[in-house]
């Protein structure tokens, strides 16, 4: 496969919403299987957005090429996943919003844009949500069968833009958290999750 990107050229792989909302959780999940799944090489670095809105924008400015995985209202079925690119995402993101964290990420590409620094590659994996107005509930189960097809889809634009992602062993190696693991999604969806303080899911964490 041809190699499109300079090997030095940083990539940054980010899932945005807010886990105590249902849905909304898609992006943060989807970022955070990946993690568990693959490691990768110091370029490329993936983040848990959750809502940080503008305190994302140095990490989208320092990136030449972006990911993202949200939950998208398309006007689709539910569970349906649709890919957007480049100059397609902030003008959808901008018309499409869901909840306010989508409103201060769309601020971000805008202001990444203005001072010269948006990302020369930008790639919107979303998935129509199901359920949003279920404060504390989980993803439903015909958005969670999408986490997997929307990570293929990722590692197929990572690989195009050079990157060879190594598949880990969960038996011989310890994996960091990229979530605390209070909010781990077994742990969180069977309740044995311990009191999050309220502004935890929000909290930007990244792995490389």
């Amino acid at each position: 496969m041809t190699n499109l990107t300079d090997s030095n050229e940083s990539i940054l792989v980010l899932g945005i919403g807010n886990l105590l909302w249902a849905d909304e959780g898609f992006g943060v999940r989807a970022v955070q299987a990946l993690h568990r799944q693959w490691r990768f090489a110091s370029r490329v670095t993936l983040m848990d957005g959750g809502t940080q809105g503008f305190n994302l924008l140095t990490h989208v400015q320092a990136a030449m090429r972006m990911v993202i995985f949200d939950a998208i209202d398309y006007g689709l079925p539910p569970g349906t996943l649709k890919v957007l690119s480049n100059e397609q995402v902030p003008r959808f993101m901008g018309s499409k919003k869901l909840s306010l964290h989508q409103t201060g990420f769309q601020e971000v590409l805008g202001v990444a844009e203005l001072t010269g620094h948006l990302p020369v590659e930008l790639v919107l994996i979303g998935v129509q949500p199901e359920q949003l107005d279920d404060f504390g509930g989980s993803i439903r189960p015909v958005v969670k069968a999408q986490i997997q097809p929307a990570i293929d889809i990722a590692l197929d634009r990572l690989r195009r833009w050079g990157c060879e992602p190594q598949a880990r062993d969960g038996q011989l190696e310890t994996i960091e958290y990229l979530l605390p693991e209070s909010l781990d999604m077994e742990a969180y969806e069977s309740g044995s999750a311990t009191q999050a303080s309220p502004g935890a899911p929000d909290s930007a964490t990244a792995a490389r």
